[in-house]
């Protein structure tokens, strides 16, 4: 009994020792349990509290990101004007176009089997009607994770209206699908499935860059890339300027990208770009333009470049290269582009497309800034004025110099062209002459330290500071590092490269007397309302030679034009300065000798107005002559350009007895009557019709004619005016074209220094083959070819 008793009570105390070491670990796993919660609960805390302090504006960032779209409003690109405000440059309303991937895979999500046509049939049309490239836009149409691609980023009005009725045609796919009717019975049904293709869509405002003159001033105003940035000329330069201020639309979306039904919107407005007024005018643009054109038809040469200034500022009214290119098509090669290294390469290759970018710059730069080249002969007006300037010549008139045909400088023989012995000189014939050891000689005199003061001086070892992108540094000679060979070969343009702006803006400080301009292609800025936000003024560099010197040296250059080798620039009534050059142009890569033919010139010569400057690169058919080649076309974009601005004619008196007479008036008198009154007018009477009264007459009274001109009067039995075609003077000697005007009953009015034997007609006023009334006065230009050196 008793044992039984003790085991009882062990077992009662081992369960109550049990219950005790139960509730002690339920109690220590509660607090183990609490612990736990409170250390992750305050790890929570902490890692929420240093998120909101730490990182907190980065999320609230991103989350506003995922619930809100952000479309920039692009703005209108500013208006490039010329100096008269012509448009040249102007934008119009275009769209972009873009496409929300993410909504058209969601809704191809239970008809998959669709996508694929859905896709292909969208990107055909879309090529069809933007132009783009396939496989690019059909990866952007299946690209993951996007809501946002841009298709196109100008989109015209024609083409969104070809878009849109394109979207208006729902796709409509058919198909059977398997159902369950009535719990347990099956059958198939035909069902269609549509797609709205506009919903996947969306226009944003853009805007287009139009040129309306094609290739007017191409390689002065530029072009912009697809996302209207500025890439080259004015475009680039003042691309700042002209961009304005994009807007913005933010839109309250869903994850999707899609609009909500009662979304959230702010609109921030574009601002529109400032618009730039060039100093480019548009007539005087025409006129280099037009004889350029002519000129790089007719000449057989790799390029012509011309530049007009203003010789007081350092505006540039003018300034083109040819072949130039279509700013409508900037990225298309213009035909005349030698595209021989191209066809080295298959298209579509990494090379290829190398190369073709190369050309395409090589196409949209302007020589005139981007390029430098030997001045040759040109160049000895500034060696004159430095020669002047330190008294090293004394009067300009004076025999001082007399040409062997060639000097020696250390071991180096120098010659004149053609190896011509000019003989006793002046300074001024020397320049006329264009005689290499003349000035060879004055060079060796000034020395090297004070001639590159006066080529540091002029601007050649700086860049002009001209607002255009990529101007051209010179090449020249170092002067710790110039040798006397080198300041021999200086001294007459060779052995140094220079920019066409760096020469002519050099030039212009002879003109205006002694002043280096800084040149400058933009006068202005306005405002969208035409408002002047601000304006350029002229700066003066540096005061380069004396008013007296510069005058000097004026007329020098103006006795290069009227008896020297720059004498087809003559123009009647207008005095012209002026200097021909032709070097030879620096090319290892060339088979033959390689030159240039150039003209600098200004007028009127006793108080300048304009400076012209006109280069032939490379000519192919022996005429070399800067006043063979370059010198008539800048004679046909200096006349013209001094008419537009209203300069006075002031004739010598030689001038004044070739001028033209003004005609009598004849209508109303007899035949034999205005026969007399012809007569003792020293002009020719030409009747059509066998009436005895004067009717009509070509030209009709007052006007002007060429002396012993051709006076056609119409009697009244006459009929209509009869008319003629122009005949093809070009090619033709003075008495040849004498002639050929009187055998058609036209009346000649001659232009160039027609006084000379061996002279030829390169240019007339009215194109070949024109219907004009019989009687008319047309303008034919003369040149001298027999002009061989410069």
């Amino acid at each position: 009994m008793r044992g039984l008793i003790k085991k009882l009570f062990n077992n009662i105390y081992k369960n109550q020792v049990k219950r005790r070491t139960d509730k002690s670990f339920a109690k220590r796993a509660e607090w183990t349990v609490r612990t736990l919660v409170a250390l992750i609960l305050v790890l929570n805390l902490g890692t929420i509290g240093c998120i909101m302090i730490f990182k907190g504006e980065e999320y609230r960032e991103i989350a506003a990101d995922n619930q809100l779209t952000d479309t920039i409003i692009e703005p209108i690109r500013g208006t490039i004007y010329d100096r008269n405000m012509t448009p040249l440059a102007t934008s119009t309303a275009a769209w972009i176009l873009s496409v929300n991937p993410t909504e058209i895979r969601r809704k191809f999500r239970e008809n998959k089997q669709f996508q694929d046509e859905f896709y292909n049939d969208l990107t055909d049309n879309l090529v069809r009607i933007l132009g783009v490239d396939r496989e690019e836009t059909l990866a952007k149409l299946k690209k993951e994770d996007s809501v946002y691609q841009v298709i196109k980023k100008q989109v015209t009005g024609a083409e969104r209206i070809e878009l849109e009725e394109f979207f208006a045609q729902k796709y409509v796919f058919e198909y059977e699908k398997e159902v369950t009717k009535f719990f347990f019975f099956k059958t198939t049904e035909n069902k269609k499935f549509k797609v709205n293709a506009a919903n996947f869509f969306d226009f944003e405002n853009n805007s287009n860059r139009e040129y309306a003159k094609g290739n007017f001033a191409s390689t002065v105003i530029g072009v912009v890339n697809a996302d209207n940035k500025g890439e080259t000329g004015i475009e680039a330069y003042y691309d700042e300027t002209l961009q304005g201020e994009s807007g913005r639309i933010l839109t309250a979306t869903d994850v999707a990208g899609r609009e909500l039904e009662n979304p959230y919107k702010a609109y921030y407005d574009a601002v529109e770009g400032n618009g730039v007024v060039l100093t480019i005018d548009y007539e005087i643009q025409n006129y280099l333009e037009n004889a350029l054109n002519q000129a790089y038809d007719s000449i057989s040469c790799d390029g012509v470049y011309g530049i007009v200034m203003d010789v007081d500022t350092g505006a540039i009214l003018a300034l083109a290269d040819k072949p130039d290119f279509d700013l409508n098509n900037p990225r298309v090669l213009n035909e005349n582009v030698n595209t021989d290294t191209l066809k080295k390469f298959e298209k579509g290759t990494t090379e290829y497309s190398t190369e073709y970018s190369r050309l395409l710059y090589e196409q949209w730069s302007s020589f005139c800034v981007t390029s430098n080249y030997e001045p040759g002969s040109s160049f000895k007006i500034f060696c004159a004025s430095a020669a002047l300037e330190e008294d090293i010549v004394g009067s300009i008139d004076e025999k001082i110099y007399n040409c062997s045909s060639s000097t020696r400088v250390a071991d180096t023989t120098y010659h004149c062209a053609n190896y011509k012995a000019h003989g006793a000189q002046s300074l001024t014939q020397g320049l006329m002459n264009s005689c290499n050891t003349f000035f060879i000689t004055l060079g060796q005199k000034l020395g090297i330290e004070t001639y590159y003061k006066y080529f540091e001086a002029f601007g050649f070892t700086e860049r002009t500071g001209i607002d255009v992108s990529n101007e051209a540094y010179s090449v020249v000679h170092k002067k710790d590092k110039m040798s006397k060979v080198d300041l021999a070969s200086t001294s007459f343009g060779q052995g140094f490269r220079i920019s066409p702006i760096q020469l002519i803006t050099a030039t212009c400080a002879i003109a205006n007397g002694g002043n280096l301009m800084v040149p400058y292609l933009v006068g202005s800025v306005v405002d969208e309302d035409g408002n002047i936000v601000s304006q350029t003024e002229p700066t003066v560099k540096r005061k380069v030679i004396s008013e007296e010197t510069a005058a000097q040296v004026r007329r020098m250059m103006t006795a290069v034009v009227s008896d020297g080798t720059g004498r087809n620039a003559k123009i009647d009534g207008y005095a012209v300065a002026g200097k021909t050059a032709s070097a030879q142009k620096l090319d290892d890569s060339a088979e033959d000798e390689v030159y240039v033919a150039s003209f600098i010139c200004f007028a009127p010569a006793d108080d300048p107005e304009v400076a012209i400057l006109v280069g032939v690169d490379n000519t192919h058919d022996g005429y070399r002559s800067g006043g063979a080649v370059a010198a008539p076309i800048a004679k046909q974009v200096l006349e013209p350009t001094l008419e537009y601005l209203n300069v006075e004619r002031k004739y010598t008196p030689e001038e004044l007895s070739k001028l033209s007479k003004t005609t009598p008036e004849l209508i109303g008198k007899t035949v034999s009557a205005a026969k007399s009154i012809a007569a003792g007018e020293s002009l020719k009477i030409k009747v059509v019709g066998d009436g005895d009264t004067v009717i009509s007459q070509m030209p009709a009274g007052l006007q002007s004619i060429p002396q012993g001109g051709v006076i056609v009067v119409y009697t009244e039995n006459s009929g209509s005016p009869q008319k003629v075609k122009v005949p093809d003077f070009t090619g033709k000697t003075v008495s040849q074209v004498n002639a050929l005007a009187a055998e058609c009953g036209i009346n000649i009015k001659f232009s160039g220094p027609t006084d000379e034997a061996g002279v030829k007609a390169f240019d007339q006023s009215v194109e070949k083959g024109t219907k004009i009334d019989l009687g008319s006065s047309i303008t034919v230009s003369f040149k001298s070819e027999n002009i061989m050196t410069d």
